[in-house]
Protein backbone atom coordinates (compact mmCIF):
# COMPACT_ATOMS: atom_id res chain seq x y z
CA UNK A 1 0.00 0.00 0.00
CA UNK A 2 3.14 2.27 0.64
CA UNK A 3 4.18 1.70 -2.45
CA UNK A 4 1.03 2.85 -4.56
CA UNK A 5 0.50 5.57 -2.08
CA UNK A 6 4.11 7.07 -2.99
CA UNK A 7 3.40 6.77 -6.65
CA UNK A 8 0.49 8.21 -6.78
CA UNK A 9 2.04 11.30 -4.70
CA UNK A 10 4.75 11.35 -7.23
CA UNK A 11 2.26 12.28 -9.91
CA UNK A 12 1.52 15.39 -11.18
CA UNK A 13 -2.00 16.68 -10.10
CA UNK A 14 -3.30 17.35 -13.78
CA UNK A 15 -1.70 13.79 -14.40
CA UNK A 16 -4.21 12.16 -11.45
CA UNK A 17 -7.50 14.39 -12.39
CA UNK A 18 -6.79 13.82 -16.33
CA UNK A 19 -6.63 9.49 -14.79
CA UNK A 20 -9.63 10.43 -12.33
CA UNK A 21 -11.67 11.60 -15.39
CA UNK A 22 -10.73 8.32 -18.01
CA UNK A 23 -11.23 6.12 -15.38
CA UNK A 24 -14.44 7.55 -14.77
CA UNK A 25 -15.29 7.43 -18.36
CA UNK A 26 -14.56 3.68 -18.32
CA UNK A 27 -16.34 2.80 -15.54
CA UNK A 28 -19.37 4.66 -16.45
CA UNK A 29 -19.72 2.92 -19.47
CA UNK A 30 -18.95 -0.35 -18.18
CA UNK A 31 -21.02 -0.18 -15.37
CA UNK A 32 -23.59 2.04 -16.78
CA UNK A 33 -26.66 3.11 -14.52
CA UNK A 34 -25.12 0.51 -12.09
CA UNK A 35 -22.45 3.36 -11.19
CA UNK A 36 -24.56 5.48 -9.13
CA UNK A 37 -22.76 3.76 -6.36
CA UNK A 38 -19.82 5.77 -6.70
CA UNK A 39 -21.49 8.96 -6.82
CA UNK A 40 -21.24 9.74 -2.88
CA UNK A 41 -17.67 9.93 -3.95
CA UNK A 42 -17.91 13.05 -6.14
CA UNK A 43 -20.31 14.12 -3.41
CA UNK A 44 -17.44 14.72 -0.74
CA UNK A 45 -15.51 16.04 -2.92
CA UNK A 46 -17.85 18.92 -4.08
CA UNK A 47 -18.59 19.37 -0.24
CA UNK A 48 -14.85 19.70 0.47
CA UNK A 49 -15.10 22.41 -1.94
CA UNK A 50 -17.48 24.57 -0.95
CA UNK A 51 -15.72 24.47 2.54
CA UNK A 52 -12.38 26.02 1.96
CA UNK A 53 -14.06 28.46 -0.37
CA UNK A 54 -14.79 31.36 1.84
CA UNK A 55 -11.60 31.13 4.08
CA UNK A 56 -9.29 30.41 1.20
CA UNK A 57 -10.19 33.90 -0.66
CA UNK A 58 -10.30 36.05 2.57
CA UNK A 59 -6.63 34.64 3.58
CA UNK A 60 -5.08 34.41 -0.02
CA UNK A 61 -6.06 38.38 -0.63
CA UNK A 62 -5.31 39.56 2.41
CA UNK A 63 -1.73 38.29 2.21
CA UNK A 64 -1.70 39.60 -1.22
CA UNK A 65 -2.53 43.05 -1.01
CA UNK A 66 0.85 42.71 2.27
CA UNK A 67 2.54 41.56 0.23
CA UNK A 68 3.38 45.07 -1.50
CA UNK A 69 4.66 48.16 -0.60
CA UNK A 70 2.58 51.64 0.51
CA UNK A 71 4.77 53.62 -1.90
CA UNK A 72 5.02 51.16 -4.62
CA UNK A 73 0.91 50.84 -4.95
CA UNK A 74 0.98 54.76 -6.26
CA UNK A 75 1.16 55.46 -10.12
CA UNK A 76 1.88 52.06 -11.45
CA UNK A 77 -0.37 50.38 -9.20
CA UNK A 78 -3.50 52.31 -9.94
CA UNK A 79 -2.85 52.12 -13.22
CA UNK A 80 -2.24 47.92 -13.70
CA UNK A 81 -5.24 47.05 -11.37
CA UNK A 82 -7.86 48.82 -13.83
CA UNK A 83 -6.09 46.72 -16.60
CA UNK A 84 -6.40 43.85 -14.86
CA UNK A 85 -10.30 44.14 -14.38
CA UNK A 86 -10.96 45.29 -17.53
CA UNK A 87 -9.68 42.91 -19.41
CA UNK A 88 -10.79 40.17 -17.41
CA UNK A 89 -13.99 41.37 -17.28
CA UNK A 90 -13.39 41.00 -21.50
CA UNK A 91 -12.57 38.14 -21.22
CA UNK A 92 -15.70 36.79 -19.25
CA UNK A 93 -17.47 38.72 -21.68
CA UNK A 94 -16.10 36.56 -24.85
CA UNK A 95 -16.33 33.01 -23.18
CA UNK A 96 -20.08 33.93 -22.42
CA UNK A 97 -21.02 35.36 -26.30
CA UNK A 98 -18.91 32.29 -27.79
CA UNK A 99 -20.88 29.86 -25.84
CA UNK A 100 -23.85 31.36 -26.83
CA UNK A 101 -22.64 31.04 -29.71
CA UNK A 102 -21.80 27.07 -29.66
CA UNK A 103 -23.67 25.54 -27.20
CA UNK A 104 -21.76 23.54 -25.53
CA UNK A 105 -24.19 22.32 -23.46
CA UNK A 106 -27.26 22.03 -25.64
CA UNK A 107 -29.04 17.89 -24.71
CA UNK A 108 -26.97 16.99 -22.62
CA UNK A 109 -28.19 16.88 -18.50
CA UNK A 110 -26.70 16.11 -15.61
CA UNK A 111 -28.12 12.66 -13.55
CA UNK A 112 -31.01 14.01 -11.27
CA UNK A 113 -29.73 12.05 -8.57
CA UNK A 114 -26.43 14.43 -8.69
CA UNK A 115 -28.07 18.00 -8.68
CA UNK A 116 -28.28 19.29 -5.58
CA UNK A 117 -30.41 22.83 -5.06
CA UNK A 118 -28.90 25.71 -6.51
CA UNK A 119 -29.17 28.92 -4.70
CA UNK A 120 -31.06 31.78 -5.86
CA UNK A 121 -29.53 33.99 -8.45
CA UNK A 122 -29.11 37.60 -6.93
CA UNK A 123 -30.30 40.62 -9.44
CA UNK A 124 -27.13 43.21 -10.67
CA UNK A 125 -28.30 45.63 -8.51
CA UNK A 126 -28.03 43.45 -5.80
CA UNK A 127 -24.91 42.34 -6.44
CA UNK A 128 -23.72 45.60 -6.63
CA UNK A 129 -25.31 46.45 -3.05
CA UNK A 130 -23.88 43.68 -1.26
CA UNK A 131 -20.48 44.38 -1.89
CA UNK A 132 -20.83 46.20 0.92
CA UNK A 133 -22.24 43.98 3.41
CA UNK A 134 -24.24 45.21 6.45
CA UNK A 135 -23.14 42.14 8.10
CA UNK A 136 -20.03 40.01 7.57
CA UNK A 137 -20.95 37.36 9.39
CA UNK A 138 -24.20 37.32 7.64
CA UNK A 139 -22.23 37.76 3.60
CA UNK A 140 -19.87 34.69 5.45
CA UNK A 141 -22.50 32.32 6.49
CA UNK A 142 -24.45 33.01 3.11
CA UNK A 143 -21.84 32.71 0.74
CA UNK A 144 -21.18 36.15 -0.50
CA UNK A 145 -17.93 36.26 -2.29
CA UNK A 146 -18.44 39.57 -4.06
CA UNK A 147 -18.75 40.92 -0.38
CA UNK A 148 -16.17 38.81 0.96
CA UNK A 149 -13.48 40.44 -1.55
CA UNK A 150 -14.73 43.89 -0.64
CA UNK A 151 -14.20 43.02 3.02
CA UNK A 152 -10.59 40.96 2.58
CA UNK A 153 -9.12 43.75 0.52
CA UNK A 154 -10.09 46.46 3.07
CA UNK A 155 -9.06 44.64 5.86
CA UNK A 156 -5.61 43.82 3.92
CA UNK A 157 -4.77 47.37 3.26
CA UNK A 158 -5.58 48.01 6.52
CA UNK A 159 -2.78 45.72 7.72
CA UNK A 160 -0.46 47.36 5.36
CA UNK A 161 -0.78 50.80 6.05
CA UNK A 162 -0.33 49.58 9.55
CA UNK A 163 2.69 48.00 8.75
CA UNK A 164 4.20 51.31 7.12
CA UNK A 165 3.29 53.68 9.25
CA UNK A 166 5.62 56.05 11.54
CA UNK A 167 4.32 54.59 14.92
CA UNK A 168 5.86 52.04 16.39
CA UNK A 169 3.34 50.37 18.13
CA UNK A 170 0.98 50.66 14.95
CA UNK A 171 3.80 48.95 13.19
CA UNK A 172 4.31 46.30 15.88
CA UNK A 173 0.45 44.90 15.80
CA UNK A 174 0.22 45.47 11.98
CA UNK A 175 3.59 43.01 11.41
CA UNK A 176 1.81 40.39 13.85
CA UNK A 177 -1.55 40.76 12.36
CA UNK A 178 0.52 39.82 9.15
CA UNK A 179 2.36 36.98 10.81
CA UNK A 180 -1.68 35.48 11.89
CA UNK A 181 -2.64 36.20 8.46
CA UNK A 182 -0.24 34.02 6.82
CA UNK A 183 -0.30 31.60 9.43
CA UNK A 184 -4.05 30.98 8.92
CA UNK A 185 -2.83 31.31 5.07
CA UNK A 186 -0.52 28.73 5.09
CA UNK A 187 -2.99 26.68 7.09
CA UNK A 188 -6.06 27.19 4.76
CA UNK A 189 -3.27 25.84 2.20
CA UNK A 190 -2.51 22.74 3.72
CA UNK A 191 -6.14 21.75 3.41
CA UNK A 192 -6.53 22.35 0.10
CA UNK A 193 -3.46 20.32 -0.68
CA UNK A 194 -5.59 17.58 1.23
CA UNK A 195 -8.64 18.27 -0.87
CA UNK A 196 -6.44 18.14 -4.06
CA UNK A 197 -4.95 14.94 -3.81
CA UNK A 198 -8.85 13.60 -3.04
CA UNK A 199 -10.07 15.71 -6.07
CA UNK A 200 -9.18 12.97 -8.69
CA UNK A 201 -11.47 10.28 -6.95
CA UNK A 202 -14.00 12.65 -6.84
CA UNK A 203 -13.75 13.43 -10.33
CA UNK A 204 -13.88 9.72 -10.68
CA UNK A 205 -16.88 9.28 -8.44
CA UNK A 206 -19.11 12.26 -10.75
CA UNK A 207 -17.48 11.42 -13.86
CA UNK A 208 -19.00 8.02 -13.44
CA UNK A 209 -21.82 8.48 -12.61
CA UNK A 210 -22.36 11.18 -15.22
CA UNK A 211 -21.11 8.84 -18.18
CA UNK A 212 -23.00 5.70 -16.84
CA UNK A 213 -26.62 7.45 -17.69
CA UNK A 214 -25.35 10.25 -20.25
CA UNK A 215 -22.83 8.29 -22.45
CA UNK A 216 -21.16 9.42 -25.11
CA UNK A 217 -23.25 13.04 -25.14
CA UNK A 218 -21.21 13.97 -21.96
CA UNK A 219 -17.61 13.26 -24.53
CA UNK A 220 -19.50 15.17 -26.98
CA UNK A 221 -20.36 17.77 -24.73
CA UNK A 222 -17.34 18.13 -23.19
CA UNK A 223 -15.21 18.52 -26.45
CA UNK A 224 -17.72 21.59 -27.44
CA UNK A 225 -16.28 22.94 -24.17
CA UNK A 226 -13.12 22.46 -25.09
CA UNK A 227 -12.93 23.87 -28.05
CA UNK A 228 -15.03 26.99 -27.39
CA UNK A 229 -12.95 28.18 -24.92
CA UNK A 230 -9.28 27.53 -27.03
CA UNK A 231 -11.08 30.11 -29.37
CA UNK A 232 -12.07 32.31 -27.05
CA UNK A 233 -8.59 32.94 -25.62
CA UNK A 234 -7.37 32.64 -29.55
CA UNK A 235 -9.76 35.63 -30.03
CA UNK A 236 -8.77 37.29 -26.62
CA UNK A 237 -5.05 37.41 -27.50
CA UNK A 238 -5.56 37.84 -31.06
CA UNK A 239 -8.21 40.44 -31.16
CA UNK A 240 -9.19 41.89 -27.92
CA UNK A 241 -5.34 42.37 -26.96
CA UNK A 242 -4.36 43.46 -30.48
CA UNK A 243 -6.46 46.36 -30.34
CA UNK A 244 -6.00 47.57 -26.56
CA UNK A 245 -2.68 47.60 -27.95
CA UNK A 246 -3.44 50.10 -30.60
CA UNK A 247 -4.96 52.90 -28.51
CA UNK A 248 -1.57 52.80 -27.11
CA UNK A 249 0.47 52.81 -29.76
CA UNK A 250 1.97 49.53 -29.50
CA UNK A 251 3.11 47.61 -32.33
CA UNK A 252 1.52 44.30 -31.59
CA UNK A 253 3.44 41.73 -34.24
CA UNK A 254 6.70 43.11 -32.73
CA UNK A 255 5.97 42.81 -29.39
CA UNK A 256 4.27 38.86 -29.78
CA UNK A 257 7.67 38.52 -31.30
CA UNK A 258 9.83 39.16 -28.67
CA UNK A 259 7.11 37.66 -25.99
CA UNK A 260 6.92 34.56 -27.83
CA UNK A 261 9.24 32.50 -25.60
CA UNK A 262 7.43 33.55 -22.54
CA UNK A 263 3.98 32.49 -24.09
CA UNK A 264 5.18 28.87 -25.29
CA UNK A 265 6.79 27.97 -21.71
CA UNK A 266 2.83 28.73 -19.92
CA UNK A 267 1.27 27.21 -22.76
CA UNK A 268 3.83 23.98 -22.06
CA UNK A 269 3.67 24.26 -17.93
CA UNK A 270 0.24 25.15 -17.47
CA UNK A 271 2.00 27.47 -14.89
CA UNK A 272 2.35 31.41 -14.48
CA UNK A 273 4.30 31.51 -11.27
CA UNK A 274 6.53 28.67 -12.82
CA UNK A 275 6.83 30.68 -16.45
CA UNK A 276 7.78 34.38 -14.11
CA UNK A 277 11.73 33.75 -14.51
CA UNK A 278 11.00 33.72 -18.85
CA UNK A 279 8.35 36.46 -18.59
CA UNK A 280 10.23 38.92 -17.01
CA UNK A 281 13.22 38.35 -19.23
CA UNK A 282 10.85 38.72 -22.22
CA UNK A 283 9.64 41.68 -20.93
CA UNK A 284 13.07 43.20 -21.08
CA UNK A 285 13.23 41.97 -24.56
CA UNK A 286 10.14 44.08 -25.45
CA UNK A 287 11.31 47.04 -23.86
CA UNK A 288 9.30 47.07 -21.03
CA UNK A 289 11.10 49.23 -18.28
CA UNK A 290 12.55 47.27 -15.31
CA UNK A 291 10.58 49.22 -12.87
CA UNK A 292 7.32 48.52 -14.25
CA UNK A 293 8.13 44.85 -15.02
CA UNK A 294 9.12 43.94 -11.66
CA UNK A 295 6.58 45.39 -10.26
CA UNK A 296 3.43 44.20 -12.69
CA UNK A 297 4.50 41.18 -13.55
CA UNK A 298 4.74 39.13 -10.28
CA UNK A 299 1.13 40.51 -9.46
CA UNK A 300 0.21 39.24 -12.20
CA UNK A 301 1.16 36.39 -12.09
CA UNK A 302 -1.32 35.48 -8.99
CA UNK A 303 -3.49 38.10 -9.85
CA UNK A 304 -4.28 38.32 -13.47
CA UNK A 305 -6.28 35.44 -14.55
CA UNK A 306 -7.77 36.91 -18.44
CA UNK A 307 -7.24 33.24 -19.77
CA UNK A 308 -9.02 31.36 -16.96
CA UNK A 309 -12.26 34.22 -17.15
CA UNK A 310 -12.91 32.89 -20.61
CA UNK A 311 -13.68 29.73 -18.73
CA UNK A 312 -16.06 30.89 -16.18
CA UNK A 313 -18.36 32.60 -18.98
CA UNK A 314 -18.02 29.65 -20.96
CA UNK A 315 -18.52 27.02 -18.05
CA UNK A 316 -21.80 29.08 -16.82
CA UNK A 317 -23.60 29.33 -20.32
CA UNK A 318 -22.29 25.49 -20.37
CA UNK A 319 -23.85 24.67 -17.14
CA UNK A 320 -27.17 27.24 -18.01
CA UNK A 321 -27.32 25.09 -20.95
CA UNK A 322 -27.79 21.66 -19.10
CA UNK A 323 -29.96 22.68 -16.42
CA UNK A 324 -32.45 24.05 -19.01
CA UNK A 325 -32.21 27.64 -17.46
CA UNK A 326 -32.17 30.73 -19.78
CA UNK A 327 -30.05 33.36 -17.97
CA UNK A 328 -31.54 36.98 -19.04
CA UNK A 329 -28.78 40.08 -19.52
CA UNK A 330 -29.10 41.90 -16.27
CA UNK A 331 -28.22 38.05 -15.08
CA UNK A 332 -25.21 37.82 -17.51
CA UNK A 333 -23.95 41.37 -16.58
CA UNK A 334 -24.17 39.68 -12.72
CA UNK A 335 -21.86 36.81 -13.82
CA UNK A 336 -19.66 39.28 -15.59
CA UNK A 337 -19.10 40.79 -12.85
CA UNK A 338 -18.81 37.64 -10.65
CA UNK A 339 -16.28 36.13 -12.64
CA UNK A 340 -14.21 39.12 -12.48
CA UNK A 341 -13.82 39.27 -8.69
CA UNK A 342 -13.95 35.35 -8.64
CA UNK A 343 -11.04 35.52 -11.07
CA UNK A 344 -8.50 37.98 -9.37
CA UNK A 345 -9.91 36.31 -5.94
CA UNK A 346 -8.75 33.13 -6.30
CA UNK A 347 -5.71 33.34 -8.36
CA UNK A 348 -1.88 32.25 -7.50
CA UNK A 349 -3.68 28.78 -5.94
CA UNK A 350 -3.52 25.45 -6.50
CA UNK A 351 -6.58 24.37 -8.35
CA UNK A 352 -7.63 28.35 -8.74
CA UNK A 353 -10.32 27.20 -11.78
CA UNK A 354 -12.05 24.90 -9.96
CA UNK A 355 -12.41 27.17 -6.57
CA UNK A 356 -13.13 30.34 -9.55
CA UNK A 357 -16.03 27.85 -11.13
CA UNK A 358 -17.70 26.75 -8.00
CA UNK A 359 -17.97 30.85 -6.61
CA UNK A 360 -19.08 31.52 -9.85
CA UNK A 361 -21.75 29.09 -10.20
CA UNK A 362 -22.83 29.55 -6.21
CA UNK A 363 -23.46 32.84 -7.39
CA UNK A 364 -25.09 32.44 -10.88
CA UNK A 365 -27.78 29.41 -9.05
CA UNK A 366 -26.06 26.80 -10.92
CA UNK A 367 -24.93 23.43 -9.17
CA UNK A 368 -21.15 22.57 -8.87
CA UNK A 369 -21.49 19.43 -9.80
CA UNK A 370 -20.63 20.30 -13.21
CA UNK A 371 -17.45 22.14 -12.20
CA UNK A 372 -16.41 18.95 -11.11
CA UNK A 373 -17.59 17.75 -14.62
CA UNK A 374 -15.38 19.37 -16.09
CA UNK A 375 -12.13 18.85 -13.64
CA UNK A 376 -10.88 16.02 -15.44
CA UNK A 377 -10.02 18.30 -18.68
CA UNK A 378 -8.29 20.63 -17.09
CA UNK A 379 -4.94 19.00 -18.13
CA UNK A 380 -6.27 20.04 -21.75
CA UNK A 381 -7.67 23.45 -20.92
CA UNK A 382 -5.23 24.59 -18.32
CA UNK A 383 -2.73 25.28 -20.74
CA UNK A 384 -4.26 27.29 -23.04
CA UNK A 385 -5.78 29.48 -19.94
CA UNK A 386 -2.46 29.84 -18.81
CA UNK A 387 -0.99 31.38 -22.33
CA UNK A 388 -3.95 33.58 -22.19
CA UNK A 389 -3.20 34.42 -18.63
CA UNK A 390 0.48 35.24 -19.03
CA UNK A 391 -0.01 37.15 -22.13
CA UNK A 392 -2.63 39.09 -20.49
CA UNK A 393 0.03 39.70 -17.63
CA UNK A 394 2.61 41.14 -20.65
CA UNK A 395 -0.07 43.10 -22.29
CA UNK A 396 -0.89 45.06 -18.92
CA UNK A 397 3.23 45.90 -18.39
CA UNK A 398 3.60 46.91 -21.78
CA UNK A 399 0.42 49.49 -21.68
CA UNK A 400 1.74 51.00 -18.18
CA UNK A 401 5.19 50.87 -19.63
CA UNK A 402 3.94 53.03 -22.71
CA UNK A 403 1.85 55.52 -20.63
CA UNK A 404 4.81 55.74 -18.33
CA UNK A 405 6.97 56.73 -21.12
CA UNK A 406 4.61 59.33 -22.41
CA UNK A 407 4.60 61.11 -19.53
CA UNK A 408 8.43 60.94 -19.40
CA UNK A 409 7.94 62.45 -22.97
CA UNK A 410 5.59 65.06 -22.01
CA UNK A 411 8.21 66.09 -18.92
CA UNK A 412 11.45 66.64 -21.58
CA UNK A 413 9.09 68.91 -23.92
CA UNK A 414 8.09 70.74 -20.87
CA UNK A 415 11.64 71.39 -19.64
CA UNK A 416 12.73 71.99 -23.31
CA UNK A 417 9.59 75.15 -23.43
CA UNK A 418 10.78 76.46 -20.13
CA UNK A 419 14.28 76.61 -21.29
CA UNK A 420 13.37 78.24 -24.41
CA UNK A 421 11.55 80.70 -22.76
CA UNK A 422 14.53 81.14 -20.19
CA UNK A 423 16.70 82.42 -23.03
CA UNK A 424 14.12 84.50 -24.66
Amino acid sequence: MRKIWRWYMSMSFMVKMTGGFLIGILLGIVLGEHSSFLAPLGTLFLNLLKMIVIPLVIFSLMVAVNHSNPKELGRIGLKIFPFYLFSTGIAVVIGIILAKVTNPGAGFSLPTEVVMDAPVRPSFIDTILNMVPSNIFNALAQGNILAVVFVSVIAGLAILFMRHSLDKKQQEMGDFLFKLLEACNEVISKILNGILIYAPIGVLGITANTFGTQGLDTAIALGKFIGTSYLGVIILVGVAFPIMMKLFGIKVIQFYKDIKEAAFTSFVTSSSIGTLPVTIKCAEKAGIGERVAKLTLPIGATVNMNGTAIRFGVAVIFAAEIMGMTLSTPELATIVIIGTMAAIGTAGVPGAGLIGMSIVFTQAGLPIEIVALTAGINILVDMIFTFGNVVGDLVGAKIVDQTEKWKGDTVEENQVIVTSEAVM
